[in-house]
């Protein structure tokens, strides 16, 4: 045998002259799980103030850095679309370095294999992104209760400009700077040498409904020895960040998504279903929608149209995608122009919440989507544009939808309007609410009440939990303990 592949050296008997084996010369064997940091990670959940700034001067911060740097958004035609361009065979929007993303089209067959074997198609716009992004949160602790470096980031699609995003936030084509633009700070703690002790890293999708695969990877570390400080940055507490998830249109969705993927402990000893009937119940919802989904040429695109300025469709519903001029003074490049998706109007992502003895638990839906690598995810109870759905009857609405949208006040946990990814959607703002119901009810086979400790166990693995599911995962692990 040769040892040395085992990482052990050899020494050789004066007696024998047989080769013994010594102690190993490679790193001893480590904890197959490091020391679980949610102790420390409920600590800075229960902080609301930082050594940082206070909870009341992040959005005065935030103000004074939106002041410092020139930012400026104008719709523009596609012609004025600098480096763009549509193919002249298949209609695509397509950068002319080959990277960032396109727009194409997609269509879409959705088979429900049980009963009456129910099937539905469609084709439609979608953003295609095949490279893969990084979400980073770097954590440091200060006087014994982690923070996490925060920075206050524009881009083009926010309705406010300006909102509080992850350390890192970029895709392949930004960090390997194809713009020919700035290098993007702080990610040397996130694929260097020096990287510190990862808390977490995990694949999480997009919106599948109009990303086609998308992934990002969500990522976080701890630092190592001193990070240099910059003005566009700030550590604040989980805590903190909570408190600022009831604001409207200030915590971004990448900062949400990678909040979601902390490792708390919420491992009830007890749930409405065990964990394995959990899996077994996600995976046969993946086994019962055949979800067939293909990129067409966007000029194959049936009942959509293009004119000089936006694709539409003629019902005025869904989307548009429109051209934009940016002009940023805190990014990696100065100026640009791009397409952005812009939904039609404000959408809903709710969860129906309840105690079932004792223990929170959310009413959970797996959703087929057509961009979804996987064909099926775990979403909120509700999450739909109800504007789409105005003039359908009752039994064609989302299920559901009515009960969440006439929700008494006093039932609401928790409500705010937050934004999708500014980066490739224009004005795309959501209203997120949790809403409690007096007592579990028997729901339709594709939801399911699963237990808060549930959720954090699935997010923890890529493809399980939309993202739209881990905006309000984050919001419930950030709630002080009382309110959860």
């Amino acid at each position: 045998m040769n040892s040395r592949l085992f990482g052990f050296s050899e020494e050789v008997s004066a007696d024998t002259g047989v080769e013994l084996m010594s102690t190993p010369t490679a790193a001893p064997l480590r904890r197959r799980a490091e020391p679980d940091p949610a102790v420390r990670l409920a600590r800075s959940a229960a902080t609301t103030e930082g050594v940082d700034l206070t909870t009341e001067d992040v959005p005065g911060w935030m103000a004074e850095r939106l002041g410092t740097h020139e930012f400026q958004v104008d719709r523009v035609p596609f012609t004025d679309l600098d480096g763009w361009y549509f193919d002249g065979t298949t209609g695509d929007l397509r950068h002319r370095s080959g990277r960032f993303f396109s727009v194409e089209g997609l269509h879409t067959r959705v088979t429900d294999t049980t009963g009456a074997a129910t099937t539905r198609e469609w084709a439609q716009p979608i953003l295609s992104q095949p490279e893969i992004g990084i979400l980073g949160l770097l954590v440091k602790d200060f006087d014994g209760v982690p923070h996490i470096l925060t920075q206050a980031k524009m881009e083009p699609g926010n309705s406010n400009r300006l909102q509080l995003s992850p350390t890192v936030q970029a895709t392949w084509s930004n960090y390997n700077r194809v713009h020919q633009g700035a290098a993007v700070r702080y990610l040397e703690f996130f694929n260097g040498p020096g990287r510190g002790p990862v808390l977490a890293d995990v694949l999480q999708s997009e919106q599948g409904a109009w990303f086609y695969r998308k992934v990002n990877r969500n990522v976080i570390v701890e630092a190592r020895g001193e990070v240099p400080p910059h003005e566009d940055f700030r550590w604040l507490t989980v805590g903190q960040i909570g408190r600022l998830l009831h604001h409207d249109t200030v915590v971004s969705m990448d900062l949400r998504s990678a909040l979601s993927c902390l490792p708390f402990d919420r491992a009830e000893a007890v749930a409405l279903h065990s964990d394995t009937d959990v899996l077994s119940w996600f995976t046969g919802m993946r086994s019962r929608y055949d979800v067939r989904a293909h990129r067409i040429p966007l000029a194959d695109v049936p009942g959509w149209a293009r004119t000089d300025s936006v694709i539409e469709h003629p019902n005025g519903r869904y989307f548009r995608i429109v051209g934009v001029s940016v002009r940023a003074g805190s990014r990696e490049v100065g100026r640009w122009a791009q397409p952005l998706l812009e939904p039609t109007g404000q959408g809903v992502a709710a969860f129906l919440s309840c105690r079932i003895e004792g223990v929170r638990h959310v009413l959970a839906h797996a959703r087929a989507e057509a961009g979804f690598a996987g064909s099926v995810e775990i979403g909120p109870t509700v999450q739909c544009m109800p504007g789409n759905y105005a003039d359908r009857p009752a039994e064609d609405r989302p299920a559901f939808l009515d009960r969440v949208l006439a929700a008494d006040p006093a039932h609401v946990r928790y409500s705010a309007v937050q934004s999708e990814e500014g980066g490739r959607f224009l004005n795309a703002d959501n209203r997120y609410l949790v809403v409690d119901v007096a007592e579990p009810f028997e729901p339709p086979p594709d939801y399911r009440w699963l237990s808060h400790g549930q959720l954090n166990l699935l997010v923890r693995h890529g493809h399980y939990l939309n993202v739209q599911a881990r905006t309000l995962l984050a919001g419930l692990n950030a709630m002080p303990a009382a309110e959860r």
